[in-house]
């Protein structure tokens, strides 16, 4: 939802990925270079009238080279303030990188209705209006409109085109602006952007509320304000601890939290747990859905390892292409954190390495061109889907996303912890373990005060050997397979309780002789008598999600379980492009906890966010593996080359 929705540890690093000041400016990308943008751009401050008469405040950096123009705008929208404020006060950095900065643009940086020095009223992901009948009829859209129609009047020296980006947040007002597009909007492109918060994005996945980046995000940072001021020092929430598992362990329920600690203060916290249904709340907050007359050039950009919003850019792309199906639309994923293109080199992730300076490729060699081509005349047009391979660590171009040529096959479960493409043939066949709520299993096998970037290709191992998780795999591959697009569990399950969640992790298994890394662990030289890592038998999660049984028929109408009936729980996970080599082996991991990353299921059909103590029971999960319940997962494979 957010730049990095993490907990106080990493608040600073929130607000600076999304104002000018910071983008990609990390030792790994960027040197500050403050003077130089004092000394070639002129910075001007405007309050911009919107139709309905409230004022946007508005950053302007204009070239002081006017000869080099006329010069296209280039636009950020963002609720996390543009600091810094004051005509003789700039950033060390403008526009998405470097390459930016040099060639020539007039940066725009606003912030949105109700934000820091903005007037109005902010609305959380303001809903889209697809009819205005009056002025008062104003949503992100319309404020991006008025705000490009008072930039191509009052700058000077302007090539009558216009381009915005924005990452996260920023990334889901570009998406709006390109909704009924202004004439002179040419290029957007969306970053990450928050798109559908229940279903994948931030707040919700599989209907499970993602409690430690939820109330880590909210608690110190995002708060309400009544009126325009600039940002306030940003207190870090004090958890009393180190480890948010003894943390949200201890306090109880998710509306203890607010009870406890928040005490009514943030409403944007209550919104966000108190709608545990795919409501009108969220539904209408869902852009996907009027995606239409988008008439730029569009570029989205999302990370395969985005642990905030990783299925924003997919539901953004395929509705870009459903409702406009001419206009130019480049879906890019990469190896990536939430932001990760914008601010690092990309060579690794954890122990991950991709052998390449991917975020660096894309800053050079896929954005900067996809704005050149649109708003200067030069640079590239791009395919329409540029993907990095993971396993194999290379670039790939397609005309479809997923691949045409890419086609479903099934890995089943078996006896004995065998996985296999082949069908179970057995009459029957169960495995089953006792998921205890007051007990749940971690999601990361280490002590952690928020949600590591990492985890999402973290070692497996530490779950491996738990008895309330099922484990697996298959035999040393013989071949190459490569996945490529959604990843489809099909579980037939029983529970003895009215309520579970069934979570299922992809995983890659290194062979026991590969390589270990150097003595140094992203940069840093490890502790000289902490134990060595080695990656063989790594267990490399490639995509976890969760899913909470009552959701299975439904997202609006929740229902219970019945204790001991057998029941499908079928559902799809974001989309994956990676190979497993030969000699790894494929694994899957089926568990009904993974905390603090999820809330906990008391496994009892009842309002969750308010479930009391008692509530929260154990309860026997079995998973059927037999000819007529076979528990799997799809891949979308491609054929050997």
């Amino acid at each position: 939802m957010f730049p990095i929705r993490h907990s106080p540890a990493t608040m600073l690093a929130v607000l600076m990925l999304s104002i000018p000041v910071i983008y990609a400016q990390q030792p790994e990308a960027r040197a500050p270079t403050e003077e130089y943008v004092r000394t070639h751009y002129t910075k001007y401050e405007f309050r911009i009238p919107m139709r309905d008469g409230k004022r946007l405040f508005t950053a302007v950096y204009v070239p002081k080279n006017a000869a080099g123009g006329p010069y296209p705008f280039l636009m950020d929208r963002t609720p996390y303030s543009v600091a810094p404020y004051g005509e003789d006060q700039y950033p060390k950095s403008l526009g998405p990188s470097d390459e930016f900065e040099k060639s020539g643009y007039i940066f725009v940086y606003q912030d949105v209705r109700g934000r820091w020095m903005s007037e109005g009223d902010f609305v959380e992901m303001r809903p889209h209006i697809d009819d205005k009948v009056s002025p008062q009829d104003v949503d992100d859209a319309s404020d991006t409109y008025d705000t490009i129609e008072f930039l191509l009047k009052h700058v000077p020296n302007n090539n009558d085109k216009v381009g915005i980006w924005g990452i996260s947040y920023p990334g889901f007002y570009t998406s709006a602006s390109i909704i009924d597009s202004h004439p002179a909007l040419a290029a957007a492109s969306p970053q990450a952007p928050m798109t559908d918060l229940f279903l994948g994005d931030d707040s919700y996945h599989g209907g499970a509320f993602m409690l430690s980046a939820g109330f880590g995000f909210y608690a110190p940072f995002f708060h309400p304000q009544a009126k325009p001021q600039t940002p306030a020092p940003t207190i870090p929430f004090d958890f009393g601890t180190p480890d948010s598992y003894k943390f949200y362990l201890q306090a109880g329920n998710i509306a203890n939290l607010d009870k406890l600690y928040l005490k009514g203060s943030n409403w944007l916290f209550n919104d966000q747990f108190k709608h545990d249904t795919y409501d009108s709340y969220w539904q209408s907050r869902d852009l996907s859905r009027h995606m239409k007359n988008v008439h730029c050039a569009v570029l989205v950009v999302g990370g395969w390892y985005d642990a905030e919003d990783l299925s924003g850019p997919y539901r953004t792309f395929y509705a870009i292409d459903k409702f406009n199906p001419v206009t130019p639309t480049t879906l890019v994923e990469g190896p990536w954190v939430h932001g990760g293109w914008a601010r690092s080199d990309g060579s690794h992730l954890g122990e991950v390495q991709f052998n390449a300076k991917t975020s660096e490729y894309f800053r050079t060699e896929i954005q900067f061109p996809f704005f050149e081509h649109y708003l200067k005349g030069s640079g590239a047009t791009l395919p329409k889907a540029l993907m990095f391979e993971t396993g194999t660590n290379v670039w790939r171009s397609f005309d479809a996303w997923p691949p045409k040529a890419a086609q479903p096959r099934i890995l089943y479960f078996h006896a004995g912890g065998k996985l296999s493409f082949d069908p179970p043939s057995e009459a029957s066949g169960v495995d089953e373990y006792m998921s205890d709520p007051n007990h749940p299993v971690p999601f990361v096998g280490y002590t952690t005060d928020t949600v590591p970037q990492r985890y999402m290709v973290d070692d497996q191992r530490f779950a491996n050997y738990r008895p309330d998780v099922l484990v697996y795999q298959t035999d040393p591959l013989e071949d190459d397979i490569t996945i490529a697009g959604p990843i489809s569990p099909k579980l037939k399950v029983a529970s003895s309780g009215t309520d579970s969640d069934y979570v299922v992790k992809l995983i890659d298994v290194y062979p026991e002789n590969a390589t270990d890394p150097d003595n140094s662990l992203n940069g840093n030289k490890r502790i000289l008598d902490a134990p060595p890592l080695h990656m063989g038998g790594y267990q490399q999660l490639v995509r976890g999600e969760p899913f909470r049984a009552k959701f299975r028929n439904s997202w609006e109408k929740p229902e219970p379980l019945s204790p001991g009936k057998q029941t499908d729980i079928d559902f799809t996970m974001p989309d994956l492009f990676h190979t497993f080599r030969r000699g790894h082996r494929i694994m899957v991991q089926v568990q009904s906890s993974w905390f603090p990353l999820v809330d906990r299921n008391p496994q009892t059909f009842t309002d969750i966010p308010y479930a009391r103590p008692e509530d929260f029971q154990k309860a026997t999960e079995q998973i059927f593996r037999q000819k007529d319940a076979a528990s799997s997962v799809e891949l979308l494979v491609l054929p050997k080359n």
